[in-house]
């Protein structure tokens, strides 16, 4: 009896170490990037083409833009950076 549960143990133990190392042997994850989003001073009006707040939102240093909410408001988009995603969680 006493055998049979080390040679389990050992088993388990053995089983793990490989599926750590085979983790580890698969390479570095690509972390999905965020997108912060920032209402648009410049935009007026209505959003109604996802072009023109584009358009208008790199005018203002995003790389991009698009119409969302009821009220079909303007959002300039960029990839987030650390740091702002740490403020954006410290607001939340």
């Amino acid at each position: 009896m006493g055998r049979s549960i080390r040679a389990f143990s050992t088993t388990v133990l053995v089983l793990v170490l490989l599926l750590l190392v085979t983790e580890e042997m698969t390479g570095p994850k690509m972390a999905e990037a965020r997108t912060c989003e920032s209402q648009s001073h410049r935009f007026k009006g209505t959003c109604v083409r996802k072009s023109n707040c584009a358009h208008v939102c790199q005018t203002e240093g995003f790389h991009g833009g698009k119409c969302r909410g009821f009220r079909r408001r303007c959002f300039c988009t960029k990839p987030c950076h650390h740091h702002e995603e740490a403020a954006a969680g410290d607001q939340n």
